[in-house]
């Protein structure tokens, strides 16, 4: 247990974790601070605990503060806050892409403080504190990265922690992390955004018809595309080499399929399809998704 943890930024994520530290009992003391007014309204409405007029105030002797806010946010709030971190505190986030954050803090030359970064792979198409439930980290995966000098004690506390949280964690470096994630959600968010905008950039007579019977594939991809675009925006950007690349495997497996429907070559096709319908299944078998009507919704 940490005797103060710090939320900065409040949306789905940062709500969720103030919801689940409080429910949890993960802290004596929580504080937490939006830059939004109106997000700072909801929090003072709804929740008990301190809720700070600015970041500066609300790390103030925190052991543990959460960064939970767009990427491109990272800079102005750790400039704002630096001086007024407690000494040996852990610094984490929950952001999407690392390797440019890193670069960010590594500069900012921050002395006796533990950064350790965080991807909890949890989410919803919804945004705002509305939005958040102490659930939200519940048998999912949570990604930490840090660099040599870091403590294993002190990664072992930040590991710790999301496992009370309900969270499977698991080590990786900067760069790995970014990898593995432009092919994992990165890239299915650029795709679903195509496809979507492809479909309702149709003749507009069509619209209704598309929106009425969309509970296929389309549907699916519309969850995704529904994501917050702040955030989807700074991910891009951040992690823009590592999705550069796979954008163009992809496109180069599209123009594959293509030329197999030019040619009208259903063994080809076959061949492209059964390829890929095992994994569903292996995603199943490891425990990411239900074989259950509606992946996984209530």
């Amino acid at each position: 247990m940490f005797n103060k943890i710090c939320v900065l930024g409040c949306g789905l994520i940062g709500s969720s974790l103030l919801r689940a530290i409080d429910k949890k009992k993960l802290a004596k003391e929580i504080s937490a601070f939006d830059k939004s007014k109106d997000v700072s309204a909801y929090l003072v409405k709804n929740f008990s605990f301190n809720i700070a007029k600015s970041a500066e105030e609300a790390v103030k002797d925190s052991d543990l503060v959460i960064i939970s806010s767009p990427l491109s946010s990272y800079k102005e709030i750790l400039l704002s806050m630096k001086s007024s971190l407690k000494k040996n505190v852990i610094l984490t986030d929950t952001g999407s892409a690392k390797k440019e954050v890193n670069k960010v803090i590594s500069n900012l030359n921050l002395d006796g403080v533990n950064w350790i970064a965080s991807h909890p792979i949890a989410g919803t198409e919804f945004s705002g504190p509305e939005a958040g439930f102490a659930e939200l980290f519940e048998n999912r995966w949570c990604i930490l990265s840090a660099d040599k000098s870091i403590s294993k004690d002190e990664i072992s506390k930040l590991e710790k922690f999301w496992s009370d949280l309900g969270s499977k964690v698991k080590l990786m470096s900067f760069e790995q992390h970014d990898y593995v994630l432009s092919l994992t959600s990165h890239l299915p968010h650029a795709v679903a955004y195509s496809i979507v905008k492809t479909a309702i950039n149709d003749d507009d007579k069509f619209k209704n018809d598309i929106i009425q019977y969309s509970a296929g594939g389309l549907r699916d991809f519309t969850r995704i595309a529904a994501s917050d675009p702040l955030m989807w925006r700074d991910i891009f950007i951040d992690n823009s080499e590592n999705i550069l690349k796979v954008l163009n495997d992809y496109s180069n497996n599209l123009d594959e399929i293509k030329t197999a429907i030019e040619n009208k070559d259903g063994e080809k096709l076959m061949k492209i399809f059964s390829s890929t319908k095992k994994v569903r299944k292996e995603i199943i078998k490891a425990g990411q998704d239900t074989e259950k009507p509606g992946f996984g919704r209530k």
